[in-house]
């Protein structure tokens, strides 16, 4: 048996069998430099899922990697939120200024599951309510709470919850009572459905909306413009906070705000952070208006959460995208990704959809034949796509999404030579496109 075989076993012997592996013959990255990674058997890649969106500046950045053999230098792993850590403060006061709420404070966890627990809970004691709104499709973390404001069947382990959570429409234009609605009318029939809701389903004193600018795990769908800002309105008329999940569309990814909900034009209560603000190293957080952050009335710390490594490498990490304007190059090159995509797209009858916004992109795939989704069509894009030297991922509610996030340092040749072997692939699984090449020949 050889060592790869060997430690693929391994993991199966103790692994729980509900943390899958991506690929038919899972690999195992153990370099990187830049956007690139190379797997225990040689072989190298471009890396456009990153770690799940985490390694949002690549790999081995020298800033990041500089500061945080500072911080160990000095001895000092972890001293505990009982004693003043000053990078801590540092970046606290950075993403407070950064967030456009009013008299905000911030409190750093380990996770964006953590950060939606602790968002939640801020929500639910400020307004002695249990009662929580979310939007169909969403994910928001795997702990109790979380799952019961996940509104993604695949995602859920429990018909029970903490909270007492109602769905509302927001990214399910493929409905068909929805069938050829301009953004316009249904804008105003989601609205109006929230309007219902809260006349209906709930007790009136609703806690709190918590959204995802841009759906990560549902397959980076997208409410039309101006719903969240209509849904804000509403929620305003009764008191009900809204909470941005920006664990997946933070610090300038989308290309068009350095937070995803300034593209609805919304100034939310709370948002919340994490994956790529560490660049790998695990950190993340809350950052809300400070009569709601400073209102629970019993004693709190996160042990691990703002450590001095993990905010040494934040730090950097931020440093670098506000120095190097991440945000315009996300703009940039994603214009160049999703742009050649929905060029080519025509060309692929098993292409749905190509959709997404700066460096946050996805292909929906279909079954040319039905019109259905089809999870094996993405899961042959992504073979495809790793035989020919690029790492992606999946998702959408159906597992029929193939998204991608690359580094948010990303050149203009990576993108092309992305763009080439996305295409390609997609010329690989789709059967029409063959055809189309032979007749061509």
């Amino acid at each position: 048996m050889s060592e790869h075989a060997n430690l693929l076993r391994r993991h199966r012997a103790v692994m729980p069998s509900w943390m899958a592996l991506n690929y038919s013959d899972p690999i195992e990255i153990v370099g990187g430099k830049g956007s690139r990674v190379t797997d225990a058997e040689g072989n190298g890649y471009l890396d456009f899922f990153t770690g799940i969106l985490t390694n949002m500046l690549g790999y081995d950045v020298p800033e990041v990697r500089e500061a945080v053999e500072r911080q160990l230098a000095t001895g000092v792993v972890h001293t505990s939120t009982s004693y003043l850590v000053r990078g801590q403060v540092e970046l606290a006061e950075k993403i407070a200024r950064l967030s456009g709420i009013p008299d905000a404070k911030v409190f750093f966890v380990n996770s964006g599951t953590e950060a939606n627990e602790t968002a939640l809970l801020l929500a639910a004691y400020a307004r002695r309510s249990d009662q929580v709104l979310a939007l169909r499709q969403s994910y928001h973390g795997r702990s109790f709470g979380t799952a019961g404001v996940t509104g993604n069947r695949s995602w859920r382990n429990l018909p029970y919850s903490p909270v007492n959570a109602h769905f509302l429409h927001g990214a399910d234009r493929h409905l068909p009572q929805f069938a050829g609605m301009s953004d316009e009318a249904y804008v105003d029939a989601c609205v109006q459905d929230l309007r219902h809701v809260l006349a209906t389903a709930t007790g009136g004193d609703v806690a709190a909306l918590i959204a995802e600018p841009i759906q990560g795990v549902g397959g980076f769908t997208t409410p039309p413009p101006g719903l969240l800002a209509a849904y804000k309105s509403v929620l305003d008329e009764a008191g009900i906070l809204f909470v941005s999940d920006e664990v997946q569309t933070a610090w300038g990814r989308t290309g068009e705000s350095f937070w995803g909900i300034a593209g609805h034009g919304v100034t939310p209560d709370m948002m919340t952070f994490a994956k790529g603000l560490g660049n790998g190293f695990t950190i993340g957080g809350v950052v809300a208006r400070g009569d709601l952050m400073d209102g629970l009335h019993a004693s709190g710390i996160s042990t691990f959460g703002g450590n001095p490594v993990s905010t040494a490498a934040a730090n950097a990490t931020l440093d670098y995208v506000l120095d190097h304007d991440l945000q315009a190059n996300a703009a940039r090159q994603g214009a160049t990704l999703i742009g050649g995509l929905r060029a080519a797209a025509g060309r692929f009858p098993v292409v749905k959809d190509v959709r997404g916004k700066g460096l946050m992109f996805a292909v929906e795939l279909v079954d040319p034949a039905t019109g259905e989704p089809s999870p094996p069509l993405a899961a042959a894009l992504m073979e495809a796509a790793r035989e020919r030297g690029l790492l992606i991922g999946k998702g959408g509610l159906y597992g029929n999404v193939v998204r991608m996030a690359p580094p948010m340092t990303l050149t203009d040749a990576e993108a092309a030579e992305g763009l080439g072997i996305l295409i390609a692939s997609l010329e690989a699984v789709d059967p029409g496109a063959a055809d189309d090449r032979g007749a061509a020949s």
